[in-house]
C-alpha cells in the first residue's frame, strides 16, 4: 500500500514541479546577470525571426490552430516533451533531489507510468475525430451547443489558473536569475506570448517549443554529464560521496519517505494524472501532425525525451550534493569541514548542523541547486545560458497555453456556437488574434495581482479542472456507446462546480489564501471527488436519457467509433 502512494505522490509532484512554472515563495531580486541578459536577448531575436517567418506561412485556420498538419511524429513529440520539460522541473526536481535523495527518483519519473497509457488511449481516436481542439471529438455526435459551451469553459478556466501560475512563477524566477523586477518580468513574458502567438500561431509556437526543448536538453546533459566526469562515471561513486555529505546521511537512499497524507496524494496523484490527458495545450498539438501515425509516433518520441529528462535530473540533484559542498558560497552561514574523508558544509554557529541537503541553507532555496550546479560545472557564461533557458522554457508553456484559450474562444464558442459554424476562416482568425491579446493582458494582470499569493492551489485547480471536465468527458464520448448530450454537459458542469467549491472551501485557499484558521474540508485537492461525481453524474443521466436526442446520440457512436480506430475520413474532418 505504501508503495502505491509513494508512486501517486511520485505522480503529483512530478507534474506539480513541471505544472508550476517556476519558483515559488518569497524571493528578493539579485544583482543584474549580464550573461543571463545577453543569453536571453539572443534567444528573444531568434524567436522573434521563428516568429516573423511562421506569420508569413500562417495565411488559414488550419495554419493557425494546426500548423498546417505539416509538423511530424518526431517534431511534435519534442514539442510535447518542451511542455513537460520546464523551468520547475528541471530546478524543482533537482531540487527534491538534493534534499530528499532517492525519493527524487520517484518523483522525477513516476509520472510516466501513467502519462504514455493515457495519451495511447487519446492520441489516435484524438486525431482521427478532430480538427483543432478536443471539443471537435466530444461534439462528434453530441449536441454543437452543449457540448462546445462546456468543453471551452473548461478549457478557459483551466487555462487562466495555468497562465497565472506561469506568469507568477515568471516574475519570481527572473527575480533571482536576471536582477529585473517581478512586473517588469511579467509584462516581458505577456507581451511575448501576445506576440507570438498572434502572429506565429501554432507553428511559431511549436518551433519554439521544439528549440526550447532542445537547448534545456543540451544545457541538462551537459550538466550531467560534466557531474558524471566528477565521480568517474560511477553511480556507486556519487551515491556513496552524497551519503557521506548529505544531512540526513543513508535516509536519502529509502524511499517513501515523503508520504504523509494518503488521501491528498491519491487525490493530486489523480488530478495530475488524468488531468494530464484533459489539459487543452497538449491535445491541441495533436492535430499538428498529418495522420494517426504521427500522432502515436509523437506519444514515443515525448515519453522517451521526458524519461531521459528527469534521469537528468536525478543525476544533478545527487551531484549537487557532493559538488556544491566544495564551495561554502552556494550556503547561508555555511563552512567548510571534512568528514570520512569527504567535504561537507556545516553552520559557522554550530559544527554539527550539516547545511548540505537543507532547503533553506542553500542561496535562493533549493529552487536553485540546478543554477548552483551550472556555474559550477561551466563558469559563469554557461550560467548565464541556463539562466536565459529556465526564461525561454516559461515563454515557451504559456505561448501554447494562450493558443488554446484564444481556441476556445474563437473556434468553439464565437465560430461554431454564437456563428454556428457560419463564420469564414478570416473573420474567426481575427477573433483568435482579439482573444489571444485578451488573454495575454488578463496573464499580466493576474499575474502582478497574485504576486504574494501561493500559486500552488491554481495548479493543483487547473489539473482537478482539466481531470474532472475534459478528460471524462473527452474519453467517454471517445468510448461509451450509451453517452449523451445531457449526460456529458450535467456531469462535466457537476465536475466543474464541485471542483471550484471544493478548492475554495479547503485549506489551499480558505486557509492558506483567504487566512482563515480552519477549512471546511481538509481535502486539499478535489479530484477525487469531483472526478467521481463527473463520471458518475454523467453515467447515471445518460442511463436516464430516452429522449429523441439521447437516442440520436447513442446511434451515431458506432460510425465514429470506426472513423476513430481507422482514420476514414480524417482528412476531410470539420467542425461537425
Amino acid at each position: 500500500m505504501k508503495r502505491f502512494l509513494t508512486i501517486l505522490a511520485a505522480l503529483s509532484l512530478a507534474t506539480a514541479a513541471f505544472a508550476a512554472g517556476g519558483v515559488d515563495g518569497p524571493v528578493e531580486k539579485q544583482s543584474l546577470n549580464i550573461n543571463a541578459i545577453v543569453m536571453f536577448l539572443i534567444f528573444v531575436g531568434a524567436t522573434l525571426g521563428i516568429t516573423y517567418w511562421a506569420a508569413r506561412k500562417t495565411k488559414t485556420a488550419k495554419d493557425f490552430y494546426a500548423a498546417g498538419g505539416g509538423i511530424s511524429g518526431k517534431q511534435n513529440g519534442l514539442a510535447i516533451a518542451g511542455d513537460y520539460m520546464s523551468a520547475a522541473s528541471f530546478l524543482g526536481i533537482s531540487g527534491l533531489v538534493y534534499t530528499s535523495g532517492f525519493d527524487g527518483l520517484i518523483y522525477s519519473i513516476g509520472f510516466l507510468v501513467g502519462w504514455p497509457i493515457i495519451l495511447f488511449l487519446i492520441a489516435e481516436p484524438l486525431r482521427n475525430l478532430g480538427k483543432y481542439t478536443f471539443a471537435d471529438v466530444a461534439s462528434f455526435r453530441l449536441r454543437q451547443k452543449d457540448i462546445r459551451t462546456i468543453a471551452a469553459a473548461g478549457t478557459i478556466v483551466t487555462v487562466i489558473l495555468y497562465l497565472i501560475a506561469q506568469m507568477v512563477g515568471a516574475g519570481k524566477l527572473i527575480q533571482l536569475l536576471f536582477g529585473l523586477s517581478y512586473s517588469t518580468a511579467v509584462i516581458l513574458v505577456g507581451v511575448l506570448m501576445i506576440l507570438y502567438v498572434a502572429f506565429g500561431g501554432m507553428l511559431a509556437t511549436t518551433w519554439i517549443q521544439i528549440i526550447k526543448a532542445v537547448l534545456l536538453l543540451s544545457g541538462a546533459s551537459f550538466i550531467a554529464f560534466m557531474v558524471m566526469v566528477h565521480f568517474g562515471f560511477s553511480f556507486e561513486n556519487m551515491f556513496h560521496s552524497a551519503v557521506e555529505i548529505h544531512k540526513s546521511h543513508a535516509k536519502i537512499m529509502e524511499p517513501g519517505g515523503l508520504v504523509s497524507d494518503p488521501w491528498n496524494a491519491i487525490s493530486l496523484g489523480l488530478a495530475l494524472m488524468f488531468g494530464t490527458a484533459g489539459l487543452p495545450h497538449i491535445l491541441m498539438r495533436f492535430f499538428t501532425v498529418a495522420d494517426a501515425k504521427e500522432a502515436r509516433k509523437s506519444v514515443f518520441y515525448a515519453t522517451g525525451l521526458i524519461g531521459y529528462f528527469y534521469i537528468l535530473t536525478f543525476i544533478i540533484g545527487f551531484g549537487a550534493i557532493t559538488l556544491l559542498a566544495l564551495d561554502p558560497t552556494y550556503f547561508q552561514k555555511g563552512v567548510a569541514t571534512v568528514v570520512n574523508g569527504f567535504q561537507t558544509i556545516v553552520s559557522d554557529t554550530n559544527a554539527t548542523q550539516v547545511l548540505v541537503g537543507d532547503k533553506k541553507a542553500i542561496v535562493g532555496g533549493d529552487n536553485m541547486v540546478a543554477i548552483h550546479l551550472s556555474k559550477a560545472v561551466g563558469g559563469d557564461l554557461f550560467l548565464g545560458f541556463i539562466s536565459a533557458v529556465a526564461f525561454a522554457t516559461i515563454l515557451a508553456v504559456v505561448s501554447g497555453l494562450t493558443l488554446s484559450g484564444a481556441s476556445a474562444i474563437s473556434h468553439d464558442l464565437y465560430a461554431s456556437v454564437i456563428g454556428k459554424g457560419k463564420v469564414d476562416e478570416a473573420t474567426e482568425m481575427k477573433a483568435s488574434k482579439i482573444a489571444t491579446l485578451v488573454l495575454g493582458v488578463l496573464a499580466i494582470l493576474l499575474g502582478i495581482a497574485f504576486e504574494k499569493q501561493n500559486v500552488a492551489f491554481m495548479v493543483g485547480l487547473a489539473f482537478a479542472i482539466a481531470a474532472s471536465v475534459n478528460f471524462p468527458i473527452l474519453l467517454l464520448s471517445i468510448y461509451w456507446s450509451k453517452l449523451t448530450t445531457k449526460g456529458a454537459f450535467v456531469g462535466g458542469t457537476v465536475g466543474l462546480v464541485s471542483a471550484i467549491i471544493l478548492v475554495i472551501m479547503g485549506p489551499a485557499v480558505w486557509k492558506d489564501v483567504l487566512g482563515n484558521k480552519e477549512a471546511f474540508i481538509s481535502l486539499k485537492n478535489p479530484a477525487i471527488i469531483s472526478m467521481t461525481l463527473t463520471f458518475v453524474v454523467t453515467y447515471i443521466v445518460s442511463k436516464m436519457d430516452n429522449s429523441a436526442r439521447g437516442k440520436e446520440d447513442q446511434a451515431g457512436f458506432e460510425a465514429q467509433y470506426i472513423r476513430a480506430q481507422t482514420g476514414i475520413g480524417a482528412d476531410g474532418a470539420s467542425e461537425h
